[in-house]
């Protein structure tokens, strides 16, 4: 694993554990780190990770929007 070193300016007040957040999530975003080894990243389990996520308005449910459409369009033929 490869360690970075970042100089962040003083009036964005990032500590280094909020940086690694950003990234990782970022990363997961862009679907370059699973679930897990973004948590990691971080620092978090998956499920604070997760949390994180949302608190930040990134999904992590990574399912596109016409692939939901189309399951519920199948599912709502199968309802009683």
């Amino acid at each position: 694993m490869k360690k970075l070193i970042l100089e962040i300016p003083d009036h964005l007040n990032l500590d280094g554990k909020e940086a690694a957040l950003m990234l990782a999530g970022k990363l997961y975003e862009e679907g370059r780190l699973t679930l897990g080894e973004a948590s990691s990243l971080a620092g978090y389990t998956k499920r604070e990770f997760m949390e994180k996520m949302g608190d930040h308005g990134i999904s992590v449910f990574n399912y596109p929007a016409e692939e939901l459409d189309k399951d519920v369009n199948n599912a709502s033929k199968y309802r009683r």
